[in-house]
């Protein structure tokens, strides 16, 4: 039996990002039963091998649980509503949760399956879908050690790289961090960029020079596409970083650390959202940039890539 076989996975949450997770779990042919609220959105897994069934409690004879849903109070609902997990036959040993939720809220959850003796990993990740077809996504996770070693095998299938950075809630602020910091730098690059067209340059000229030199990154790369040919096919909506930037400063105004940078970044934000643009990719900040400078952005058509091929 194959070591990836060794443990029954359940996984709850087939959206953009929870399906292309689910479905590198089901191609290395782990044993994987799937419940997603929408059950069309999950029955395209039944292909590689993976169980589809109707409710959360379905899933309670699994080792290892998933879930990669919208809130806290949806994670609270598939696995104590009445249909959740908790419903079901039998008990899971951990949940690993990748959901994007705030430190309180986790640590609720955490208190709540320790209780029934479940253990709970945090798993938020870095990346989207697309990032996650190429092999790319990074996972934090904090949490019980025997467990992360446990849930390893399997993590490192869905992922690039995982990063264990302690017990309890440790990996929710790293995440919320790193969301903030995603906020101010793609303001900054919006700023940098329209500086550069306004000087006279091709904003692909100016990324391109940009991407070689020691300030470019698998960021910078993977947003040029949006910034120069104005792609803004979604990857994260402005509420969604909206929402994150906001757990970024409750955190700060908790521990005392001023943010100035993240404060400007969040009005911005705010006001992209009020232009009507919220229903674009948060890239779209370099279209509110570049009204504010007096550019009328059009698209460069320049065979640009993602860096992520």
């Amino acid at each position: 039996m194959s070591d990836l076989k060794k443990h029954k996975l359940g996984w709850i949450g087939i959206g953009r990002m929870g399906y292309a997770m689910a479905e590198r779990l089901a191609k290395s042919g782990c044993d994987l039963t799937v419940y997603n609220r929408t059950r069309e959105k999950a029955e395209p897994l039944a292909k590689y091998g993976a169980k589809i069934v109707g409710r959360p409690a379905d899933l309670a004879g699994c080792d290892i649980v998933f879930t990669m849903v919208s809130t806290g109070d949806d994670v609270k609902e598939v696995l104590d509503g009445k249909d959740g997990v908790f419903a079901g036959s039998g008990k899971p040993k951990m949940i690993v949760d990748s959901t994007s939720i705030s430190i309180e809220a986790s640590a609720e959850i955490r208190k709540s399956l320790a209780a029934r003796g479940v253990k709970l990993l945090a798993a938020p990740v870095s990346g989207n879908a697309k990032v996650i077809k190429a092999g790319k996504l990074t996972y934090c996770i904090s949490g019980p050690a025997d467990a992360y070693e446990v849930a390893k095998p399997y993590l490192d299938v869905i992922g690039a790289g995982v990063s264990y950075v302690g017990e309890g809630e440790l990996s929710r602020i790293a995440k919320i961090c790193h969301n903030v910091f995603l906020g101010v730098t793609i303001q900054s690059l919006a700023e940098i960029t329209i500086l550069a067209q306004k000087a006279g340059m091709s904003r692909a000229a100016f990324l391109d020079f940009l991407n070689k030199s020691v300030m470019g990154s698998t960021f910078s790369k993977y947003k040029t596409p949006a910034l120069v040919n104005l792609d803004m096919s979604v990857t994260f909506t402005p509420a969604l970083l909206r929402k994150d930037l906001d757990l970024g400063l409750d955190a700060a105004r908790e521990l005392e650390v001023p943010m100035p940078l993240a404060t400007t970044t969040r009005d911005l934000v705010q006001t992209l959202i009020g232009n009507g643009l919220g229903g674009e990719d948060f890239a779209a900040l370099v279209k509110l940039q570049a009204k504010a400078s007096g550019i009328e952005l059009k698209s460069e058509n320049a065979p640009v890539t993602d860096g992520l091929h």
